[in-house]
């Protein structure tokens, strides 16, 4: 049976405790992706409390962690997500995201609908990718791909 989390305290204590462990561990998350069987992207956003995980899933990185099955457990459930608080957040990586979106939103926006129409794009028929590449000019640059399913918005 499917469950929900109706508060979020309990998947974050869960996702405390499982960073804690991956250090301890010294796991990376592509290596509890790949118990998981799953996307590291996916697998990462569960394990810090923002979707739930197939129970084989959830069990395998729960074994990998040394998590009880309680842990493997709640590692299943629907959780209350949003994992910034209110307000411009300070963590300097999702400032400039936030930063970006300052930016680029209402670019963003226009784009999306001038190709696509009067819609939304989904975070629920969603993927996301990482990948570090070499700059041309030297150093490294990051490509982050959003993939998500457009929905348009329909009269009624």
């Amino acid at each position: 049976m499917v469950h929900a989390q109706l508060d979020p305290t309990a998947r974050q204590q869960l996702a405390i405790a499982a960073v804690e462990a991956k250090t301890r561990k010294d796991l990376s998350w592509q290596q509890l992706a790949d118990a998981a069987g799953l996307s590291v992207a996916f697998v990462t956003a569960a394990v810090l409390g923002q979707h739930p995980l197939p129970q084989a899933s959830a069990e395998a990185v729960a074994e990998l962690l040394g998590l009880d099955a309680d842990a493997a457990m709640l590692l299943q459930t629907i959780p209350v997500r949003g994992s910034i608080p209110g307000g411009i957040p300070t963590d300097p990586t999702i400032y400039r995201f936030y930063e970006m979106l300052q930016v680029y939103g209402t670019t963003l926006k226009a784009l999306v609908h001038e190709q696509l129409g009067d819609g939304i794009i989904s975070a629920i028929n969603f993927r996301l990718d990482v990948k570090k590449v070499a700059d041309p000019e030297g150093g490294e640059r990051a490509v982050i791909t959003l993939d998500g399913k457009y929905l348009p918005t329909k009269p009624f």
